[in-house]
């Protein structure tokens, strides 16, 4: 049996169960399940920036959830066991993720796998899959609703391009430390003037979690759209707008990572970070295959 870990907002948990369709493709008569856990009570209660099983917001997904007794298998160990696996790593019924990519993972047996798994190159062949499988949900509020669809028609029918412009929390010291500085001012204008080279009526969507920042700083609304109407639970149906778009230019986020894998069109052209994490260095040539077909754009504004 092979159990992935769901943890983290809602962009990580899509990752998460990502691996988990790459894992059934790669093993069908592999058992494999989710534990949850991670989102009861007990457990939030000790999590700084808590967090729900944003997962069941999209309609009909399936999710085989672990029993605490499979999950117990794995994790409940004696003193014992614990030293054992200090000397012989490999016994370990644990696998945990260290860095960007793990071959490794599709050849795994009787293991609770944790991790984020940002990396496209895991499911980069099975979106067509994931795409069929994230249906989102309509917002309740008929007028919201409305908007919705007339902005993914706009989007469509336009040059059009979402930006996503992660604040708030990234802003925070310890978070700034770590993800700070990367998505960049510069970045920002230099992947909107790649676009702008492609065409110069490009119209820009700006998503973010800082609304009256945004309102400042992209003031035209003939060049840009502020969209700040999805709010709470409903926040996922901005990834589904995104995906609606030509073009994405993300932050480094999961969240707006979605919106552009989700993405259908052809003339689709996806812009990220070069770096995710300021403690994860990065090689170009390596980051072009773990994503292929995207545009790299370092923090100065260039393509690498």
């Amino acid at each position: 049996m092979l159990i992935i870990q769901i943890a983290g907002g809602l962009g990580n948990q899509m990752q998460q169960y990502a691996m988990y369709r790459k894992l059934l493709r790669a093993g069908a008569d592999k058992d494999i399940k989710l534990d949850t856990s991670w989102f009861d009570k007990k457990t939030q209660d000790g999590v700084l920036a808590k967090r729900e099983l944003e997962l069941s917001y999209f309609q009909n997904l399936p999710l085989p959830v672990c029993t605490a007794e499979e999950r117990a298998y794995f994790l409940d160990r004696s003193i014992a066991r614990k030293v054992f696996e200090k000397v012989m790593p490999a016994a370990s019924k644990r696998f945990t993720e260290s860095g960007m990519y793990h071959p490794e993972i599709f050849s795994l047996q009787d293991k609770y796998i944790e991790g984020y798994f940002a990396c496209q190159k895991y499911y980069d062949d099975i979106m067509d899959e994931l795409r069929e499988l994230f249906i989102f949900p309509t917002h309740p509020d008929t007028d919201i609703n409305v908007r919705n669809m007339d902005l993914m028609n706009e989007m469509e029918l336009r040059p059009s391009v979402s930006v996503h412009i992660r604040r708030g929390d990234y802003l925070d010291p310890e978070n700034a430390a770590l993800f700070g500085n990367i998505a960049t001012d510069e970045y920002y204008e230099g992947a909107m003037d790649y676009f702008r080279a492609l065409d110069p009526d490009t119209h820009f969507y700006i998503f973010t979690n800082d609304p009256e920042y945004a309102r400042q700083k992209y003031a035209d609304p003939e060049r840009y759209t502020i969209v700040d109407h999805n709010t709470g639970k409903y926040s996922l149906l901005d990834i589904q707008l995104m995906s609606h778009c030509m073009g994405n230019i993300c932050a480094n986020s999961t969240f707006s990572f979605w919106g552009a894998r989700l993405n259908r069109r052809k003339d689709k052209k996806l812009v990220r970070t070069l770096t995710m994490r300021n403690n994860q260095p990065v090689d170009p040539e390596i980051m072009h295959d773990y994503w292929a077909g995207w545009v790299l754009m370092d923090k100065d504004g260039k393509v690498r």
